[in-house]
């Protein structure tokens, strides 16, 4: 009690709303520039149960934006860390860590104790995921987005409330396929949007104020400028995402894009009988010297590959393998078959045998 003390005291929480916080349950899904001041204040705040998932490590590159973790953290899973970290700050509430990235493999599995899904991810594929399953659970998703020096926040599925795909329908183009890690963010910006998306997730708990449905907020750092966008559900997306979340719950079988590690990709990018593509842009660095490697920047991998047999062995990769997953996916989706990517891209390769 005295830990939530000035919480309680506002009218519109009391005894009653500190128990609500107590009895939730949330899921996080990645614990990178969003996911970490989310972790932090829901845990704060007294929110009983967090899930956190991410498979990926701690790497000196997040340090400028990514509190929780220290240099000394470095190359440990991220999920571990933070939720010692929490634990340290709060030991009333309950951190459940999941090591993995958020598939349709372990979708299932990891949603069904949850009652709010915040969507901390920087890649287009996952947030497409997380939509469709929460919206088949008829559960809420908090998402914010970062580009820059400017940042985005809205919350769908609730209420009867549109979906991200009525705001972002699923794009058949592979050149709006980016993500934060590709063209750079500002340090504080992922942790002022990280506030703003657990302020949602306490709103929707609590059953208070005016959560940001119907509307995506687009907040500009340079200018300290918050403009606010209405948009409507659609039918159709919704059915789609239904349609899909529907198949991951179920643990319907679908094709997987295999994933490679560094000694399995130089073996199969050296035989001449499988396409391997980087779909970096030109400046990118560093450069892999071998005459087996195409170059093809991703808005020029639908024209390249048109004359392509589809069941050519196909193997992707590009800085971090964000790109690489979301063309694989792509890709997978329009007819090819055998579909590989380099999962953490160049930058895990070069740390090793480069």
């Amino acid at each position: 009690m005295k830990r939530y003390a000035q919480q309680i005291a506002l009218p519109e929480i009391g005894i009653s709303g500190q128990q609500k916080l107590s009895q939730a349950k949330v899921l996080v899904i990645g614990v990178g520039g969003l996911g970490c001041p989310v972790l932090q204040n829901l845990a704060a705040a007294g929110v009983g149960c967090i899930g956190i998932v991410d498979g990926d490590v701690v790497e000196e590159t997040n340090l400028h934006r990514q509190y929780l973790y220290t240099l000394q953290d470095c190359g440990k899973n991220k999920v571990e860390v933070a939720a010692e970290a929490v634990l340290k700050q709060n030991p009333e509430v309950k951190i459940i860590p999941y090591p993995n990235y958020f598939s349709e493999s372990n979708a299932a599995e990891i949603i069904s104790e949850y009652q709010v899904i915040v969507d901390c991810t920087d890649d287009i594929a996952s947030r497409y995921l997380i939509n469709d399953v929460a919206l088949a659970k008829g559960i809420p998703m908090v998402y914010a987005s970062l580009h820059a020096f400017e940042g985005q926040l809205s919350v769908f599925n609730c209420k009867n409330g549109p979906s991200y795909r009525c705001l972002f329908p699923e794009s058949d183009s592979l050149e709006t396929m980016q993500n934060c890690n590709d063209s750079g963010v500002l340090g504080v910006l992922p942790n002022l949007l990280g506030v703003m998306q657990a302020t949602e997730v306490l709103k929707i708990i609590l059953e208070i104020g005016e959560v940001i449905s119907e509307k995506i907020m687009v907040y500009n750092g340079l200018n300290n400028s918050m403009q606010t966008i209405g948009f409507q559900r659609n039918e159709i997306e919704i059915k789609k995402g239904i349609q899909h979340g529907l198949s991951v719950l179920k643990a319907e079988p679908t094709p997987k894009v295999g994933s490679l590690t560094s000694a399995e990709f130089f073996a199969e990018a050296n035989n001449k009988n499988n396409l391997v593509i980087d779909i970096r842009e030109s400046f990118e660095e560093p450069k892999l010297d071998n005459e087996n490697y195409k170059s093809v920047p991703l808005a020029q991998l639908d024209d390249f590959l048109k004359s392509i047999d589809r069941n050519q062995k196909i193997i992707l990769f590009c800085q971090n393998g964000n790109r690489s997953q979301l063309a694989a996916g792509y890709l997978q989706k329009n007819g090819f078959t055998n579909l590989f990517h380099l999962p953490n891209g160049i930058e895990a390769l070069a740390k090793k045998t480069l």
